[in-house]
């Protein structure tokens, strides 16, 4: 079988982003807005995934993307490829599309990357092809905060001084755990959190991904030159605070008494194939960098 049988290009065919969006959006309804808000916001889909898609006829039947997400793990630097948007269109299944498709998939990734990460509600599709559950933990803090700012605002995308500022944290950013963070990365990202609400604290020089319920802070992601305390973060909340839960590992945030559970988020467990050197450790993959 020749390499490059699904390996199909954007770039040198125009109609493949319909023909694809056609078949994805049957399987994850709102995909196509989402991408189209990361293209809005100046990082295409096309530009990031390789797509390897099989045809029946004009039609696309199955497709596996790969992103490249450079991460750090442990400390290392390490360029990891994502595997995203898996589907097969109804009424071409169990026909062996999917397991033709993803053998191709991973003969190109195995001669580029050392680790292939997803995220999924279904493991078993997955577990013959070599990839493993890596457990999750969630982290909560107890405190109590009233901030005496009201230091964050929300980005306007309609404004190219916000949009030119959140591509210059993205691009400089450092990773929010050593254990297991994201840089330098801006696809991903954009299609997962462009169409949320991101803040900015213009002393901090941050963007968080960050949702608060009642008295609760959810803290998905800071992008930002430097991790500050989570303290900060908090003085700058003008509400009373008394739990803040952190979907990250928190060991940069400078916190104290902080209690690790296992955790799924959004229903989607997180699977590896190959090297993982932060598998033993308690971690979770921001909901910002999942594919």
């Amino acid at each position: 079988m020749s390499c490059d049988r699904f390996k199909k290009s954007f770039a040198v065919d125009p109609s493949l982003s319909a023909k694809l969006f056609d078949l994805l959006e049957i399987t994850f309804p709102g995909i196509s807005s989402a991408a189209e808000c990361g293209r809005k916001l100046g990082a295409s889909w096309e530009a990031a995934s390789t797509p390897f898609i099989r045809f029946d006829d004009d039609q696309a039947t199955t497709h596996v993307g790969v992103v490249e997400i450079p991460m750090q793990i442990m400390g290392q630097r390490v360029t990891v490829g994502g595997i995203h948007a898996v589907a097969t269109r109804q009424g071409f299944r169990r026909r062996g599309y999917y397991r033709e498709v993803m053998n191709e998939v991973l003969e190109y990734c195995d001669q580029i990357y050392e680790t292939l990460v997803l995220t999924t509600s279904q493991p078993e599709f997955y577990l013959p092809f070599g990839f493993r559950v890596v457990e999750e933990h969630i982290f909560k803090v107890k405190c109590s905060s009233t901030g005496s700012i009201d230091g964050w605002r929300t980005l306007d995308f309609a404004d190219v001084e916000d949009l030119t500022l959140l591509h210059r944290l993205l691009e400089t950013r450092v990773p929010v755990s050593n254990i297991v963070g994201v840089v330098e990365e801006k696809a991903v990202f954009l299609v997962n959190e462009g169409s949320r609400p991101l803040y900015y604290a213009k002393d901090l020089d941050a963007i968080a991904c960050m949702e608060i319920e009642d008295t609760r802070l959810h803290l998905f992601d800071l992008v930002t030159t430097q991790i500050y305390p989570l303290q900060k973060i908090l003085d700058r909340i003008p509400q009373p605070i008394e739990e803040v839960l952190i979907y990250f590992s928190p060991e940069l945030l400078n916190v104290k008494n902080v209690q690790a559970f296992p955790y799924v988020i959004d229903e989607a467990v997180l699977m590896v194939r190959g090297k993982f050197a932060a598998e033993e450790q308690k971690f979770m993959l921001p909901r910002s960098a999942r594919c």
